[in-house]
């Protein structure tokens, strides 16, 4: 099932994408007198009430699926079934927590003069007001507008409440599968590179983290694909354009380290809820690792994709 958020209220509502790509409108979709009109009025709240939610989700989905022109006509008729152009939000619009692994892909490492692997996963958290939805058009921002880069990352979503957990259970918590794209304001990276003493070099980092912060910055969708329908995460390609030209392309296998591993040891410190968002790292391919190197500029139409989820596309525009 590929969960989404509809763009059509403040806050939006949720919805399943169909395999034609119109949207369901999930709770003007359900049944009175069901536990589907108990349906809750977002897909983190979805995603919250366990599996139940999840199932009466996945029911009004599979029932559209199967239904004929005429059904689907009338679910048209009433709002239930809107076009694939409707404008979405992000799948989960308002997280609580967002953690980004870095230095997570081999080809990534390889590409950054050969910085070598960490001894463990590591990251950062990312401001939820960097949240911005596919289709949205992005500003480059003041004074920053020169080195602006992208980072076509796989997303994983929470589907429990997650901390402190072991390995062997970290895709229990786990709901499923978004793109994401972790763009970087990169004015302030090359102090990071220069830096010689460790003081100068933890705050050149943090200023560094600060680039990444900015509005839209995080940007995540077009869907939750839940994770029955994508029984092997590493098996996914991911690829990233820019005006169509191909800049990443790799599958998940090349990750450091398993996807449990990761999860299990962000969850040590982090306390996931329903709906958090982890992002794990990009691969080769980056704009500050190429040859000449390659930054965002006005105009320029960017798509993040991965196999069996969809396309997340985004345009840069002068601030």
């Amino acid at each position: 099932m590929k969960l989404i958020t509809i763009d059509d209220v403040p806050g939006g509502s949720p919805g399943a994408m169909l395999d034609n790509g119109e949207m369901l409108h999930l709770r003007r979709s359900a049944r009175e007198g069901t536990i589907e009109a108990w349906l809750p009025g977002s897909v983190a709240a979805i995603l919250a009430a366990g599996p139940e939610g999840v199932e009466a989700a996945a029911g009004i989905a599979k029932r559209a699926e199967a239904l004929d022109e005429d059904g689907r006509a009338r679910l048209r008729s009433n709002g239930a079934l809107l076009p694939a152009t409707m404008r979405l939000l992000p799948p989960i619009p308002r997280p609580g927590l967002i953690v980004a692994a870095g230095l997570a892909y081999r080809s990534h490492l390889e590409e950054m003069s050969g910085t070598p692997a960490p001894p463990h996963p590591t990251g950062f958290m990312k401001s939820p007001t960097s949240l911005s939805a596919t289709g949205q058009t992005l500003l480059l921002p003041r004074g920053a507008t020169e080195r602006v880069d992208f980072e076509g990352e796989l997303a994983i979503i929470f589907g429990r409440h997650c901390h402190d957990i072991a390995e062997d259970e970290a895709f229990d918590y786990v709901a499923g599968y978004a793109v994401a794209n972790d763009f970087s304001a990169r004015d302030w990276v090359e102090a990071v590179w220069q830096a010689t003493a460790p003081w100068e070099a933890r705050l050149t980092w943090e200023v560094n983290i600060m680039g990444k912060q900015m509005p839209g910055f995080t940007a995540l969708g077009p869907c939750i694909v839940t994770k029955d329908d994508i029984p092997d995460p590493t098996a996914l390609r991911l690829t990233t354009e820019i005006n169509g030209k191909v800049m990443q392309d790799a599958l998940v296998s090349d990750l450091i380290f398993p996807l449990a591993r990761s999860i299990a040891h962000f969850s040590r410190w982090y306390s996931f809820a329903p709906g958090d968002v982890l992002l794990t790292g990009t691969p080769a391919g980056v704009g500050v690792g190429r040859k000449p190197q390659v930054f965002m500029r006005d105009g320029d139409e960017i798509e993040v994709r991965i196999d069996r989820i969809g396309a997340l596309r985004n345009r840069f525009a002068a601030g």
